[in-house]
């Protein structure tokens, strides 16, 4: 865990506040997930127990905790927020101690998007006048402009997951498996400074036409296209992912053809990156010229997704999203092609929009790697 002021600094529940407000919400209540480790640095169990930082409109935030979490939360950087930390005993309703400290006549409340629904409906109860929404579209807004100590950390995690890649040809050969090669990935995550493993793509053969395939028991064969996507959790919370595509000895000639084809496409939309240019301008970049190779129903996912303290967060690389790239946004560059049955590649890299233009945070080669 993290006490990095600059990493998690206390302003971040005033700016909370004032986005609650302006959306007309009286109150923001948010449990343990990425919304509280963002505005609080706090990493907290998400139990039966109810955890919960309250924002209200006016007076005092607070956090309430179980009593027997109180220790870990004042160690945490909540201690250092200046904020009440209320613990409660496990004779005692959490909610109504909520609804309680509440001004009276709370008419709209916003619960954080991971909130169990067990404790949605809760609040539900103690609060039966209040209308509740998602704070994710107040918070998505401040999380998705990543401050330079947030740029930072994603390089950091970026560099990290670099060092896997460049060791896949102690692991990856014919003759294992998917699964042997994916435990092989998942220590060296962990070696190269992850505290968590969040996912492994081992994804050979014709299991490379699956975008999220994970691994099998598939044995690994002479000439197979693989498609590696990995991706974990630093210690300071923020996130890896980065895909290669390899080769177990020389691929098929068709594999090659649209190899040739994706490269160019992801080369040009991480060249694209800039401020101003909308999320499915840059889709479309990456797209139309798969589409003009004449593999565009081959592309079957959007480009991208933001990546913060969540492998999948704001902003949204797709089609149909009008929203402009800014200035400190971090997200995947990811196209794919998909050959069912047969094989696929995708090239992935983490991007950030610079002042004037784009920073690549994988820095690793993309051309075919034949091992």
């Amino acid at each position: 865990m993290t006490h990095d002021a600059e990493l998690y600094p206390a302003d971040r529940l005033d700016r909370a506040r004032a986005a609650a407000v302006a959306a007309g919400y009286d109150a923001l209540l948010v449990s343990p997930g990425p919304d509280l480790r963002y505005l609080t640095g706090y990493e907290a169990l998400p139990l039966e127990r109810l955890t919960c930082l309250v924002l209200p409109a006016e007076g005092e935030a607070f956090l309430v905790v179980p009593r027997l979490e109180k220790p870990a939360a004042e160690a945490s950087p909540v201690g250092g927020l200046g904020i009440e930390i209320a613990g409660w005993a496990e004779t005692e309703d959490p909610y109504a101690l909520v609804a309680g400290r509440l001004a009276r006549g709370v008419g709209r409340v916003a619960v954080d998007d991971h909130m169990w629904a067990e404790k949605v409906f809760g609040f539900r109860a103690a609060l039966p006048g209040a209308e509740q929404g998602l704070a994710g579209p107040l918070l998505h807004g401040l999380r998705m402009r990543k401050s330079p100590a947030e740029v930072a950390a994603l390089r950091r995690a970026g560099a990290a997951i670099d060092r896997v890649h460049t060791r896949m040809a102690d692991w990856l050969r014919a003759g294992r498996t998917e699964r042997e090669v994916g435990r092989d990935i998942a220590e060296a995550l962990l070696a190269e400074g992850h505290a968590r493993v969040d996912f492994v793509i081992v994804a050979s053969g014709p299991n490379g036409a699956s975008p999220h395939h994970e691994v099998s028991d598939r044995v690994i064969g002479a000439g197979d296209p693989v498609v590696v996507d990995i991706g974990g959790t630093m210690p300071d919370g923020y996130c890896s992912d980065s895909t290669r595509t390899y080769a177990v000895g020389a691929p098929p000639a068709d594999f090659l053809e649209y190899y040739a084809v994706l490269l160019a496409a992801q080369t040009a939309q991480t060249e694209a990156v800039r401020p101003g240019l909308t999320a499915e301008a840059l889709d479309a970049v990456g797209r139309d010229l798969i589409t003009a190779a004449g593999y565009g129903d081959r592309f079957i996912h959007r480009t991208g997704h933001g990546i913060g303290l969540e492998t999948h967060e704001e902003p949204y690389i797709v089609a149909g999203s009008t929203r402009p790239l800014e200035p400190g946004m971090a997200f995947s560059v990811e196209p794919g092609v998909y050959l069912p049955g047969r094989h696929g590649a995708r090239i992935e890299d983490i991007v950030v929009c610079t002042p004037d233009g784009g920073e690549r945070l994988n820095v690793t080669g993309r051309e075919l790697v034949v091992l």
